[in-house]
């Protein structure tokens, strides 16, 4: 459940970002690649900061 929080607000931050980019007439080949980038990058510290400790 937290996962899907964190990636929702994440995805949230991401669109705000393309929106600010777009509007700076960015070319949206670059846009796309900041938005892959960012999705990666959120993924990967979603997972890392939301992952179950092992029990020892």
């Amino acid at each position: 459940m937290s996962f899907t929080l964190y990636l929702v607000g994440y995805i949230i931050l991401i669109i705000g970002l393309a929106l600010g980019a777009y509007y700076l007439h960015v070319a949206p080949r670059w846009i796309g690649v900041g938005v892959l980038i960012l999705v990666g990058i959120g993924i990967a510290s979603g997972v890392a900061r939301t992952r179950q400790k092992d029990p020892s």
